[in-house]
């Protein structure tokens, strides 16, 4: 590959995380809002602030490149933004809804990981030094999120219900499980 090729590709990949990223900066109010557990709304409305700060070291690494970010809109970004209004919306209740919640945010933090991944080895083999330090920073704070979705998922409580109870209890029993792993 020619690498006015790769900076091209490198280019339009950068664009659509941005766009990914910007329309993250709008879902992320309604799922914290949606959110029925304080930790879960407060990890939400920590990541809008850590994705507001994800937009600017891509809006630095375009003033680097003398490109400007706009111009792409990331469909796979809408899509998952969509799926996870749509748990937002359901009916569940509790930590049924928070699971719901947790797996469409880890399916947008693998989305993430994913793209920052490869722009951070184009970023390399490009020689952009700078990039690929902003990049790599945003990837491991991808990563670390992940893995908080993943410790409030394990948190979860599951109820069993539906049996019919023995005399003198209540029928329902807590169980420690894990939920919503994506």
């Amino acid at each position: 590959m020619q690498q006015t090729e790769l900076r091209e590709l490198y280019v339009d990949e950068l664009k659509d995380i941005y766009s990914a990223e910007t329309q993250l900066v709008k879902a992320l109010p309604k799922m914290a809002k949606a959110a029925v557990s304080a930790e879960l709304r407060n990890g939400f409305v920590q990541h809008l602030e850590q994705t507001r700060e994800h937009v600017s070291r891509l809006e630095q690494i375009f003033d680097d490149l003398d490109e400007t970010p706009t111009g792409k809109h990331c469909k796979g970004m809408e899509g998952l933004i969509k799926e996870g209004g749509e748990a937002a919306e359901e009916d569940y209740e509790r930590d049924a809804k928070d699971a719901a919640l947790i797996g469409a945010a880890q399916r947008v933090e693998h989305y993430e990981i994913a793209a920052y991944g490869t722009v951070r080895a184009m970023a390399e083999k490009l020689g952009e030094g700078k990039a690929v330090s902003l990049l790599s920073q945003t990837l491991q704070e991808e990563k670390d999120t992940d893995v908080k979705l993943s410790k409030l998922a394990d948190k979860m409580t599951i109820e069993e219900g539906g049996e019919s109870k023995p005399e003198g209890t209540s029928g329902t029993r807590k169980v420690k499980g894990k939920a919503a792993r994506a």
